[in-house]
């Protein structure tokens, strides 16, 4: 098992490009399902819950192919040598609807298939989703939406069973408001699975996030009609079949909120290529509440030419990346709200705010984590309250044994701001708490061991060639190498 080793202390300086998102990479993948036709989906992250749909696909019968990258072509290999990060969808045999409990369980995401296979192919089967422990997060709201289109619904040894009835799916008004508010898989689960029922569908307290734009757009390209995407209530009007499409993943709004405050975090002065501003905006509103600068940049921009890796872009372990064959600079258009390019600095003294996680467009829960690190420095007192996944607090006490002072009660931590945070041994529960972990190791004095950073290849490709590009110290290593690792002793 792999574990990260950070001498902390290192201001961050550089320029890197932000990748496509996986929350949204993972429900376009299955997306695919919903035609027979070629898609083609591009700047797809190369990770390990990507590997695992693309692996699911390819068990429903979804054959799933890397495009060459200009090298492999220059070099007369038709099958590519490594992830370029445009991949080709195509069903090859919709007989196969099992998604097995193998693969379903190491990722949440793999739900969403549940409502393409239904609407295209009229029968399902999934089991029970796993995913980062991070609290209950119940699958009713999916099942309640699909009933409501006409699906039979059943459970049978740990597997949703979905059928449709003899006469397809219909429209209907579908309301997926929940207790900690909309559903974001289930309304793409919905969405996709009304784009191809008779009549029209109203799903009513819809998921706002720009992931659901995202799959909103391409679902059009290929012959859905979709009509207000990015707020409470889209309509989709049902077509009799979808055709291909050649789309691009967004860039990932949380990966560009952690450089952010990666950023802020070690006074750096940090770069951002590709960063999606308009999908930021509680984000940005809190971080500059805090201290955070954020400068639209004019001039030239990191991009990724079409066919090829957008990781190795910003990752090849320079302060300023070489360009290769896989990259280019086009002209930065600060004007534009989906790709801009941004400078992010900070004040040598960050200020105490107040947050409080909520559907897009407030703060997404999926940055809490990263803000609480940032918040041990802060000079003051800040108060954050969890409302999306109120047991999301795993982290809290890992970044005690640094020295923070934190104390929760029920959904609310109230971080007392210190003057450093101190290298300790720590262990990542999830995802987004890994982040948090290797931000805090990155500011502590001393050296920082993060166990189990299994959960952050979920979500971050090759997080630390990145890093180390921006001038951090972190190795990656196994366990059994830890004992060659000689820690730098923390400042006194």
């Amino acid at each position: 098992m792999d574990t990260f080793v950070i001498n902390g202390g290192r201001r961050l300086f550089g320029r890197v490009r932000v990748n496509g998102s996986k929350n949204a990479a993972l429900p376009l993948m299955a997306a695919t399902l919903l035609t027979d036709q070629p898609t083609i989906l591009r700047d797809v992250p190369n990770l390990a819950d990507i590997n695992n749909m693309r692996r699911l696909l390819t068990e429903l019968g979804v054959q799933n192919l890397d495009t060459p990258t200009t090298a492999d072509a220059i070099a007369g290999e038709t099958t590519p040598s490594q992830h370029t990060g445009v991949i080709t969808f195509q069903a090859v045999d919709e007989s196969l609807s099992h998604a097995k409990y193998d693969i379903v369980r190491t990722m949440r995401a793999s739900i969403s298939t549940l409502g393409p296979m239904l609407a295209r192919r009229g029968y399902a089967r999934i089991s029970l989703p796993g995913g980062c422990a991070i609290g209950e997060r119940p699958v009713d709201l999916h099942l309640r939406g699909l009933a409501a289109l006409g699906a039979a619904i059943t459970l049978d040894g740990g597997d949703i069973i979905a059928r449709s009835p003899a006469g397809g799916l219909k429209g209907a008004t579908v309301f997926l408001g929940g207790t900690f508010g909309s559903t974001v898989l289930g309304t793409a689960n919905v969405l996709c699975a009304a784009t191809l029922a008779k009549g029209t569908t109203v799903i009513e307290s819809a998921a706002c996030e720009p992931e659901i734009i995202d799959l909103a757009t391409m679902l059009n390209a290929m012959g859905a009609k979709v009509h207000g995407a990015g707020s409470p209530r889209i309509t989709i009007e049902g077509v009799s079949e979808l055709g291909s499409v050649d789309h691009t993943v967004m860039a990932d709004r949380i990966e560009a909120g952690t450089f952010m405050m990666a950023a802020a975090i070690t006074n750096g002065d940090i770069t951002l290529d590709n960063c999606p501003m308009d999908a930021l905006m509680a984000a940005t509103y809190f971080l500059e509440a805090a201290g955070v600068r954020f400068q639209p940049v004019n001039g030239l921009a990191m991009s990724v030419v079409p066919g090829t890796s957008a990781s190795r872009a910003a990752s090849n372990g320079q302060r300023t990346p070489t360009l290769t064959a896989t990259t280019r600079l086009t002209e930065a258009k600060p004007d534009n709200p989906l790709r801009k390019t941004i400078r992010v600095t900070s004040e040598r003294l960050l200020k105490p705010i107040e947050v409080t996680t909520q559907p897009h467009p407030g703060f997404p829960t999926d940055l809490q984590a990263q803000l609480m690190a940032l918040l041990c420095l802060a000079d003051g007192n800040s108060i954050i309250t969890e409302r999306i996944f109120p047991d999301r607090f795993l982290h809290v006490a890992e970044l005690s044994r640094m020295g923070a002072k934190l104390t929760r009660l029920g959904p609310t931590v109230i971080v007392q701001g210190v003057r450093r945070l101190v290298g300790a041994p720590v262990m990542a529960s999830d995802l987004r708490a890994s982040a948090s972990l290797i931000l805090a190791g990155m500011a502590a004095e001393g050296t920082t061991i993060v166990n189990r950073i299994y959960h952050l290849d979920r979500g971050y490709e090759r997080l630390e060639d990145r890093l180390r590009s921006l001038g951090a110290s972190i190795q990656r290593v196994d366990e059994k190498e830890l004992a060659a690792c000689e820690p730098a002793p923390a400042a006194v």
